[in-house]
């Protein structure tokens, strides 16, 4: 089993709301942790730009990876929104089973 992280910023609790409620929803994600009053430093159209954001952590197997990118590019305002994986490479046997059985489609 697959099992991956996706991280995604957003710029408010109304977007990271309505992701997450749809990835849990539709079954794309287990789990959607928010982690709120992240401060993102980057480059953007030749500037330097600093934005408070909030951060979803998703929790999902890899084999949702495609449509979940689908959901948020839909759903985000960003331009380019942010849609990092990666490999979860080791938890509690429990979890996982937990994961892919909210998961399943």
């Amino acid at each position: 089993m697959d099992a991956i992280v996706i991280y995604c910023t957003v710029p408010d609790k109304r977007v990271a709301k309505e992701i997450s409620k749809y990835l849990v929803k539709h079954r794309l994600a287990a789990c959607v942790s928010a982690i709120d009053r992240v401060e993102s430093m980057f480059a953007w159209d030749g500037e330097i730009a600093k934005e408070k954001e909030i951060m979803l952590v998703i929790k999902t197997l890899r084999v949702n990876f495609e449509k979940i990118k689908v959901v948020i590019s839909e759903l985000h305002p960003y331009q380019v929104p942010e849609i990092i994986a990666l490999p979860i490479v080791d938890c509690s046997k429990e979890y996982l089973q937990w994961l892919a059985h909210e998961t399943q489609h």
